[in-house]
């Protein structure tokens, strides 16, 4: 399988090169920043992935001051540069997103292979239109929200779901939590429609639903998150969705602590094989009511 090259992935894969050769330079992010006469700050978000690096001059000071001087290596590392600040697809739509969501809609386009566990809401791959459209009307009152960010919100996330298909599509494990299931959004018409697409989802090959039921005492991870893995030597990261802020993290304690909790989850919840037909009773219980 061929690895993600988008340019969040380049961004990542540049700050890591850059990171490396400061450090073997023995450099402090302020002295190199200082050099470039940018901030620290700035430096270490470029470092980590977070921003890019506008400028061509900058780069090139850097690579002059970290002693670069072979051409097929400065050549190597200008191009990486140049990828690195090229736009990504859901640009347009950055007025529409919270805080952190940029970062992690690239780092999700980039991904070999992603573990995700929710709980409260059914997770956004596996969502439908209807259904992702009815979690965003039932709070556009609350939130303020214009019809033109619902709309532009509902586009997004079904574009995001283009991974889950093509020639290289994302390794998807998803476990849910029976309660977000259970949770009706939009009626139950809505809601027999989003079974249909999760088990639509899961089977296809690289797709795996595993459901928790509500009966089960056993490990629940409090807030939502999904781990993020990727080819090309890149660490993995976690994304942690949490009720008032998304944070992304590539420590690697954070990304192991995170893999147990998801390991502990997948043990408990019920076969795979047992998802379609769990889903078959959700949708008579709807009929039934």
């Amino acid at each position: 399988m061929a690895a993600r090259r988008g340019p969040t992935f380049r961004r990542r894969e540049l700050g890591k090169e850059l990171r490396r050769l400061r450090e073997r330079k023995g450099y402090t992010t302020k002295a190199a920043a200082e050099a470039i006469e940018s901030s620290e700050s700035k430096l270490n978000r470029v470092e980590s992935g977070h921003n890019q690096l506008p400028r061509v001059r900058d780069m090139e000071d850097l690579l002059e001051l970290y002693g670069v001087h072979d051409p097929a290596d400065r050549e190597h590392l200008l191009m990486l540069h140049r990828d690195s600040l090229s736009a990504d697809w859901y640009r347009p739509y950055q007025n529409f997103l919270p805080s952190g969501q940029l970062l992690y809609m690239g780092l999700e386009s980039d991904a070999a292979a992603m573990r995700a566990w929710h709980s409260q809401v059914v997770f956004g791959l596996l969502q439908s239109e209807s259904y992702t459209r009815a979690m965003f009307v039932a709070s556009k009152p609350v939130y303020e929200r214009t019809t033109e960010f619902v709309e532009s919100n509902v586009t997004l996330r079904m574009r995001r779901k283009e991974i889950l298909y093509g020639e290289d599509p994302v390794e998807l494990r998803v476990v849910l939590d029976e309660s977000a299931l259970r949770r009706v959004i939009g009626g139950p018409d809505v809601m027999r429609e989003q079974y249909e697409e999760i088990e639509k989802l899961a089977a296809l090959d690289h797709v795996t639903v595993q459901i928790l039921p509500q009966n089960l005492a056993t490990y629940r991870a409090a807030d939502n998150f999904v781990i993020l893995d990727f080819d090309g030597g890149l660490d993995p990261v976690v994304m942690q969705d949490g009720p008032a802020v998304m944070t992304v993290s590539d420590k690697r304690r954070e990304v192991w602590m995170h893999a147990r909790k998801f390991d502990a989850m997948r043990e408990g919840a019920l076969a795979p094989a047992k998802t379609a037909e769990f889903l078959h009773r959700l949708a008579r219980e709807l009929d039934d009511h």
